[in-house]
C-alpha cells in the first residue's frame, strides 16, 4: 500500500474517530468555540493576508486574470466578512438533535424523527480562499468532521485560515481531527480519498464544472454537486423597464466570478425596443461583452457579438453575457430549463399571474421575482454562510448550511413493547 494512501487512510479515519467522539458536544461549547474562532481569525488578519499575497503573486506569475484573482483575493475586508459569518452560525440555533416529528403509536411506542449529523465530510474546493472558514464553520457547528482539500492556487491562504481555527479546539478539549486538511497537493489524492467510503460519508465539490464531474466520475463517497451557475433573468412584457436594469446590472455586473451571477438574459419580444438600448449601453460602460441573437443584434448593432447556441450553455465566469429575445413567457421557461443549470433564475413582472408560472415551472433550486439572482447565498438567506450551492435534488438544494449537513434517525422510546 503506497505512503499517499496509508496517510489518507489516516487522516479520513481520524475524522471518523473524532466525529463519533464528539457527537455529545453541548450547543453552548459549540458556539464558544466558533466565537473564538472568529476572534482567532482577526487575530492573524495580518498573517492571512502575507500567505494570500504569496498565492496571489503565483496567480498573476502564472497569467490568471479578472475573476481568477477577484475570487482568490483575501483583504482585510474579506477576513473581517469572514470572521462575522462564523458570529452568526455561532447565533443560530444548533440543529442536532431538534425533532422533526413525533408520534405516539396506538401501542405504545414513541417514535421521534430527530436531525442528526451526517459524519465526515470531504470539501474538495478550488480559488476560493473563504471556502475553508465557511465550511469549518458549518461542520462544526452541525457535529460534523471535515476534511479539506483545497486547490493549489489558495494553499497558502488556506492553510493559514486552516492553522487559525485548528488551533482553537485544543481549548476546549476538543478531538483535533473534527477539521483536518490535505496537505499533499498530489492530484491522485483526491481520488485516493474518495474511494475512502468507509470512513467519508459525504464529498462536496466546490468549483468549476471540470473539477465537478472528475469528482462524480472517481467518487465512492455520495455526492452533492452544483455543475455550474447558468443564471437567467427574464425581462417579462410587464416589467417595470428601470427596475429591470437595475436588476440585470447588478445579476451581471456585481460580482461577475461567482455562481450566482447572471449569464444570460432573456427579454420579451414587446419590451425588447424599448429596454435593450439602454441595457446595452449600461452594460458596455461597465465592460461587458454582449453575444446576441439576430434581434438583439438588430438593436445593439455593432455593441453585441452573434451569439452562438454554445453561448447559451456556457458559464462564463466573467464579464460576458448572452442575450435572447423570446416571444412569451413560456418560451423564456422553455429556454431556461433547456439551456440552464437549475441554479438561480429569475423573472422582472408586475404581473403576478406571469410570476407564479414562472416560479412554479423553472426548475431551479431558486427562483425569483423581481430581484437579483446574486441573493442565492448562504449568509443572504439567513444560513450564516453555506457549504455551496447544490443543483442536486436529493438530499439538498439551493444553499446548503446547518441544516443541509444534517440527516435524521428514528428515535424510539417504549415500554416493554414486542411486536406479535
Amino acid at each position: 500500500m503506497s505512503t499517499l494512501k496509508n496517510d489518507l487512510i489516516s487522516l479520513a479515519k481520524g475524522a471518523q474517530d473524532a466525529f463519533r467522539n464528539a457527537l455529545t458536544v453541548p450547543s453552548d461549547i459549540k458556539d464558544a468555540a466558533l466565537l473564538d474562532m472568529s476572534a482567532a481569525l482577526l487575530y492573524s488578519k495580518a498573517e492571512i493576508i502575507r500567505a494570500n499575497k504569496k498565492d496571489l503573486s503565483a496567480a498573476r506569475a502564472a497569467g490568471r486574470k479578472g475573476a481568477f484573482i477577484e475570487r482568490l483575493v483575501l483583504d482585510e475586508k474579506r477576513i473581517k466578512a469572514m470572521a462575522a459569518s462564523l458570529d452568526d452560525i455561532a447565533a443560530l440555533p444548533d440543529p442536532v438533535d431538534e425533532v422533526i416529528s413525533s408520534v405516539r403509536r396506538p401501542n405504545g411506542l414513541w417514535i421521534h424523527k430527530v436531525r442528526a449529523p451526517i459524519g465526515v465530510i470531504a470539501i474538495i474546493y478550488e480559488s476560493r480562499p473563504n471556502v475553508t472558514a465557511d465550511c469549518i464553520g458549518l461542520c462544526f457547528k452541525s457535529g460534523n468532521a471535515v476534511i479539506l482539500r483545497g486547490g493549489s492556487e489558495a494553499r497558502h491562504s488556506n492553510l493559514a485560515i486552516y492553522n487559525a481555527l485548528r488551533s482553537v479546539l485544543k481549548k476546549y478539549g476538543l478531538p483535533e481531527a473534527m477539521i483536518s486538511m490535505v496537505m499533499t497537493q498530489d492530484h491522485k489524492a483526491v481520488k485516493e480519498l474518495l474511494k475512502l467510503n468507509q470512513y467519508i460519508d459525504l464529498a462536496m465539490p466546490r468549483g468549476g464544472e471540470s473539477l465537478i464531474k472528475a469528482v462524480v466520475e472517481c467518487s465512492s463517497v455520495p455526492v452533492i454537486k452544483h455543475y455550474k451557475g447558468i443564471c437567467h433573468v427574464f425581462v417579462d412584457e410587464w416589467a417595470d423597464l428601470n427596475m429591470a436594469q437595475q436588476i440585470c446590472f447588478n445579476a451581471k455586473v456585481q460580482r461577475p466570478g461567482v455562481c450566482n451571477a447572471m449569464e444570460s438574459m432573456l427579454v420579451h419580444r414587446d419590451v425588447a425596443a424599448r429596454f435593450l438600448p439602454a441595457m446595452i449601453k449600461q452594460f458596455k460602460k461597465a465592460g461587458v461583452e454582449i453575444r446576441g441573437d439576430v434581434l438583439t443584434q438588430k438593436i445593439g448593432q455593432r455593441a453585441v457579438k452573434k451569439a452562438r447556441e454554445a453561448d447559451y450553455r456556457t458559464e462564463y465566469l466573467d464579464l460576458i453575457l448572452s442575450v435572447k429575445v423570446v416571444n412569451t413567457l413560456r418560451d423564456a421557461i422553455d429556454h431556461i430549463n433547456e439551456y440552464g443549470s437549475h441554479h438561480s433564475d429569475s423573472i422582472v413582472t408586475d404581473n403576478y399571474q406571469n410570476s407564479l408560472e414562472f416560479m412554479r415551472r423553472v426548475d431551479s433550486a431558486c427562483v425569483y421575482t423581481n430581484a437579483s439572482t446574486r441573493f442565492t447565498d448562504g449568509g443572504q438567506f439567513g444560513m450564516g454562510a453555506e457549504i455551496g450551492i447544490s443543483t442536486d435534488k436529493l438530499h439538498a438544494r439551493g444553499p446548503m448550511a446547518l441544516e443541509e449537513l444534517t440527516t435524521y434517525k428514528y428515535m424510539v422510546f417504549g415500554n416493554g413493547q414486542v411486536r406479535q
